[in-house]
Order: C-alpha cells, then structure tokens, then sequence
C-alpha cells in the first residue's frame, strides 16, 4: 500500500558475485566462531561456561550500578547483574570454574556487606551450572539450530520446489552465521539469549525470503519465456518497497530494545538489530541468487538423450 521506493530497475543478480564474495567472508567467520564456541574458547556466558547465579532481595529499591560497583571493589569478575520490576530484586551471575564455586556465594555476601554496609538483603535462591552442564546446553544449542535449518528447508520445499528449499536453508543458515560470527568478532558474551535471537532471527529471515520466492513464483508464471536473472530481478523490484518498510519496522523496535531495554538484554537487541540488516540483504542477495546459480548450473548438464 505504500510505495517507498516506487517503481526501481536495479540489477540485483548482475552484482550476485559481489555480493557472494561479502557473504563467503561472513560465513567463514561464522564457522570459526561456532567452532571456537564449541571448543569452549569464545566469551561464553555462564550457561555455557558454568558459574554461580544468586537472586537476592534488598529492603528496598537499589541500583544496579552501586551493586555491580560493590563487586567489583572485591575482585569479582564477569558478573552479569539483572534487576527485577520491582526493583528490590537483583540476580547476580558469575562465571567462574567449578572447583571455585563453592564459596562465591559467601564471597558475593561479603563483598556486598563490606561496599553496601547501609543495604540490607537476604539470599532468595542461588544456583550453579558445572562445565558439563554447560556443555551439553552448547551441544543442545547447536542441535536447534541444525533442527531449525532441516525444518526450513522440508517447509519451503514442500510449499515452492526442492531448490526453493535448499536456497532458502542456505541463506538461513547464513544470516546465522553472519550475526554469530560478528558477535564473535565483537568480544560479546555468547549466551542462550543470543541463541535465542539467532533461533528468531532464522524465522524472520525465512518469512522475508517467502515473501520474495512468492514473487518470483507469481513472476514465472507470468513471464515464461523471460530469462530467469530477469525474471528474479523484477520480482524483487516488485517487492523492495515492502520489503525495506517492514524491515525498517522490525529494525525500529530491536533499536528501542537496544537503547532502552538495559544490559541484560543488550546483545540480544544488538544480535536483533544485524541479524534484520543480514536477513534483508540475504532474502535479496543471497537466497535469489542461489536459484540462477542453481539453474545454469542444470542447463550446463550435457543431456545424454540428444547426444544418443
């Protein structure tokens, strides 16, 4: 209903090669990320890595800075601080090898006396996750996303043709790659909130990349003796107006989580925010490509009938 762009001519898969090249650097640091994650060798969070979670209850409001200040005045590192709607509740997250958890608990309570004398608080609940358990989340972390491809590509090729299928899973997969690998590349925690945006950002991907196959889909039918470089070219023509408008939507309100939603929830907002700019640059650059890519390579198969 709105026309952002108007009516555009842009030569998508004439600059495919380019755009092949940008994503093959993306994919590859992805694959050195999610190696190094599954070695165990990345910033992983404490549900990756094992630590110590403690939830405690002050008698009134505190903040979240003097808090975290108070630790740190105490030598007590990679803590994760998250503050409850009521603002008297604060869950405090360590990482630290197993074999010295056994008194972080007393070491928080400490140093939270020592720095916050004028603040009471009692202990509500307090966990550890060992190395193993750890390992098996990155293990379980690593199937999700395995499981959501293989899904991906039953579901479009069931819906479009096989090909639609398996362009559609790799670009998928790519967009996850990318946001993992960039996330690597910046230093930030891997944690099962990051996951959980990967896991989000593959069904946004996939819902952009429907959007634009059903396009291309319409357009064969209606263009049967056009090329299909041009016939992938005016279906995404067709659609770029919508597609940057939801986008740029969608990029809005991970933009507010990022600013506004606090530290607990930064680098999900921030995976959110690159994974919607990859998602739409794959949904054009990458999954679309992947279909002429696909067919010349058919064409090129000597037919064995006709040279009989």
């Amino acid at each position: 209903m709105i026309e952002l762009l108007g009516k555009t001519k842009i030569d998508f898969m004439g600059r495919r090669y380019y755009a092949f090249a940008l994503s093959g650097i993306l994919v590859l640091l992805g694959l050195f990320a999610t190696v190094q994650v599954f070695r165990g060798h990345a910033n992983l969070g404490i549900d990756f890595s094992g630590g110590t979670s403690v939830q405690l209850k002050f008698d009134g409001p505190v903040e979240v800075g003097s808090v975290r200040e108070a630790l740190g005045k105490a030598n007590i590192p990679d803590s994760n601080l998250q503050q409850f709607s009521d603002s008297s509740r604060v869950l405090i997250r360590v990482k630290k090898e197993f074999a010295q958890q056994s008194r972080m608990l007393d070491k928080i309570q400490e140093a939270l006396k020592a720095n916050l004398p004028e603040r009471s608080f009692v202990v509500e609940g307090s966990d550890e996750i060992g190395p193993a358990i750890g390992k098996g989340l990155r293990r379980s972390a690593i199937w999700a996303i395995i499981l959501a491809m293989i899904g991906i590509m039953v579901y479009i090729a069931w819906r479009f043709e096989y090909k639609f299928g398996v362009a559609a899973a790799i670009a998928t997969l790519h967009d996850v790659l990318a946001i993992l690998g960039v996330m690597f590349l910046l230093g930030k925690e891997i944690t099962l909130l990051v996951v959980t945006a990967l896991l989000t950002l593959a069904g946004y991907s996939l819902t952009d990349t429907v959007v634009v196959y059903d396009r291309i889909r319409e357009s064969l039918r209606a263009r049967r003796k056009d090329p299909l470089d041009t016939v992938i070219n005016v279906s995404i023509n067709e659609v770029l107006s919508r597609t940057i408008i939801t986008s740029l939507t969608t990029f809005l309100a991970a933009l507010s989580l990022f600013i506004w939603g606090g530290e607990v929830l930064h680098d999900f907002s921030l995976a959110m925010c690159l994974g919607i700019i990859v998602g739409t640059y794959s949904s054009i650059f990458v999954a679309p490509p992947l279909l002429v890519e696909w067919n010349a390579k058919v064409r090129m198969k000597p037919d064995r009938k006709k040279k009989r």
